[in-house]
């Protein structure tokens, strides 16, 4: 059975990303992102995506040159060379050997779309992310199952917990304050962590409301 999945990402205003740039820059959409290494120049990329927009510039403010090859209407066509280890977040996913499957920017947000083997592949990936955009979103994650439905799926980002409210979450877990029946009561745990009850449920409150803001949000 296949374990992948599929993950739609977006990030606001990323460094390093042409395609990104352009869209910003003209209020615009890109799409139809293509890429192609000339085996004479294995060190430098050309990249082509098409940009709607209604007045584009007859220069971008970007660090490499983008030529437009083909117009019709509000649509064009650029492309443009950079070198490889550019650190754009493409490359940053791709190091994990996971291919972008789909690229597009709306405005100065990009939005990739790529298949990661598991969630463990699917963790490091973002965690590589992260490192490198703090403003990245994780819009949507599916999985297939063996019938071939897609089953939801939703990544929780650690991050968001303070180290007090995840000690507290994980020691509660541990002594089974979550089971049913309780192996644990709230004054139990509390004890273990060496706080009152109230600090416990203040802490447990907070942890699981942004659980829940994360599980919950369309």
């Amino acid at each position: 059975m296949p374990s992948g999945i599929r993950a739609e990402i977006r990030i606001d205003d990323p460094d390093g990303c042409v395609v990104a740039q352009a869209a910003a820059e003209t209020g615009g959409a890109a799409q139809s992102v293509t890429k192609s290494v000339d085996p004479t120049a294995p060190e430098r990329m050309t990249e082509e995506f098409m940009l709607e927009a209604e007045e584009p510039p007859d220069e971008f403010d970007t660090d490499v040159d983008l030529v437009e090859i083909f117009s019709y209407g509000s649509q064009s066509v650029y492309r443009f060379q950079r070198d490889l280890e550019r650190g754009c977040p493409c490359e940053a996913i791709e190091q994990h050997d996971c291919p972008v499957v789909d690229v597009r920017a709306q405005g100065s947000a990009l939005y990739l779309t790529f298949h990661a083997p598991d969630m463990e592949g699917l963790q490091a990936v973002i965690g590589t992310l992260q490192d490198r955009h703090s403003n990245l979103d994780v819009q949507r994650l599916l999985q297939s199952e063996q019938d071939h439905a897609e089953q939801h799926l939703v990544f929780v980002d650690r991050s968001t917990l303070t180290n007090r409210q995840l000690e507290v979450l994980e020691t509660a877990h541990e002594m089974g304050y979550f089971d049913h029946p309780k192996r644990a009561n709230a004054g139990e745990v509390a004890s273990e962590l060496g706080i009152t009850g109230t600090t416990f449920t203040e802490h447990l409150s907070a942890a699981q409301r942004k659980l829940l803001d994360a599980i919950l949000d369309d």
